[in-house]
């Protein structure tokens, strides 16, 4: 372990915490029963663990249990919500309201929509990446039934108003999606106090297991509807068919209780390791991606002036595993969407780390990081002024 680089990708997948580790083991082996085949003690003993795990999951977000629903992950959780929506309230409205910053998981879902007839408004954001609550307030029509605006961009880390977001939408009676895929865990998130109507989550970006996420789905005030995308067994209260996974579930809620726990600490920790990076990093030609403070506590994104943007990812590679944006996207040619939407040149989008900061990174790891980073950035610019 000691020659592989410092991991610092944390906002596209975590290692799984060995105390998440230890829960999931006996329902691999010995508790390895249907939790839908209540007849016998097997399915009596994970149909009681995935209840458990439904109020962990509850109460971490203010919910009740009735109203999460497991899914495979954050993706199916956000198609399950915004296409659930939209088929099951197309005849009161086909207008759907997102953001430019939107994971694909969002945006994707939305340009099918598009495609069936639905008309999609794509809000900008700001320099900052926080978006404009004048222009959302625009963009309400009497035929929007949906708006959906991440918690925490998966890129540049940025926070949005979830609160202010969600009065606007219960004032105009209209459903509030948010994706909390990095959110859950790493801040404070509560359905009633911010009027969200559905919320996608994931355990993967939380140090639990991969394979497994949930959509909070509000029954009451008002009571969400959503068309099922998967048919096969009624399971989920009809939303969504298939066995459930006790072992991905049960590390799922361990993942998020023990992230829970710690939350206030790690947040403190992350923030100032987050400050310290970016103290080192700062100079002449470094920019800063989304907003300053409102961002998660372990995230810092930046563009670099003068380097070649693969080059510069290349020269980081021996010491830190980072990447340039979301995971999902790397391998693309394009600049990242989001950073374009913060009004980057295509140079500067290329040129961009995404450093993502966890809970088992070090005050020396952040020390070693930034002096490499630093130096890589100064070689790479010598050689362009050679060339």
């Amino acid at each position: 372990m000691a020659n592989r680089p410092i991991y610092l990708d944390n906002h596209a997948t975590t290692p799984v915490d060995e105390r998440v580790l230890v829960a999931m083991l006996p329902y691999f082996t010995e508790r390895f029963g249907n939790p839908s085949s209540t007849s016998h003690l097997y399915g009596w003993e994970t149909e009681a663990a995935v209840k458990q795990a439904r109020n962990t999951l509850a109460e971490a977000i203010g919910a009740t249990p009735e109203e999460i629903i497991f899914t495979s992950g954050a993706t199916e959780a956000n198609n399950l919500a915004i296409k659930g929506v939209a088929e099951a309230y197309f005849q009161k409205g086909r207008h759907i309201v997102t953001v430019q910053t939107e994971h694909n998981a969002v945006l994707d879902p939305c340009e099918y929509l598009r495609s069936l007839g639905f008309e999609v408004t794509l809000l900008p954001v700001q320099n900052d990446g926080l978006i404009d609550l004048a222009l959302l307030e625009k963009a309400f029509r009497p035929n929007t039934v949906l708006v959906s605006v991440m918690a925490a961009n998966n890129e540049i880390g940025v926070l949005q108003p979830l609160a202010e977001i969600g009065q606007m939408c219960r004032d105009r009676n209209v459903l509030f999606h948010t994706d909390a895929a990095q959110a859950i865990g790493k801040i404070p998130l509560d359905v009633q106090a911010m009027k969200i109507d559905l919320l996608s989550m994931t355990a993967h970006k939380v140090y639990g297991p991969k394979g497994i996420g949930a959509l909070y789905v509000r029954r009451r005030n008002p009571r969400v509807q959503l068309a099922p995308q998967l048919h096969g067994g009624g399971h989920e209260r009809g939303m969504r068919s298939g066995t459930l996974y006790p072992p991905q579930i049960v590390g799922f809620a361990k993942a998020v209780e023990i992230a829970l726990v710690e939350q206030e600490t790690e947040a403190r920790r992350l923030t100032a390791l987050r400050d310290k990076l970016w103290q080192q990093l700062s100079q002449t030609g470094i920019h800063l991606n989304g907003h300053p403070t409102q961002r998660l506590p372990g995230n810092l994104n930046i563009s670099v002036e003068g380097v070649d943007g693969a080059a510069l990812l290349l020269g980081l590679q021996p010491v830190m595993a980072v990447s340039s944006g979301a995971a999902c996207s790397s391998a693309k040619t394009t600049p990242s969407h989001v950073l374009m939407a913060l009004g980057r040149t295509e140079k500067l989008a290329y040129a961009s780390v995404r450093f993502g900061i966890g809970r088992f990174n070090t005050d020396e790891e952040i020390d070693r990081v930034g002096e490499y980073a630093i130096a890589t950035i100064a070689s790479l610019r010598q050689q362009a002024m050679i060339v």
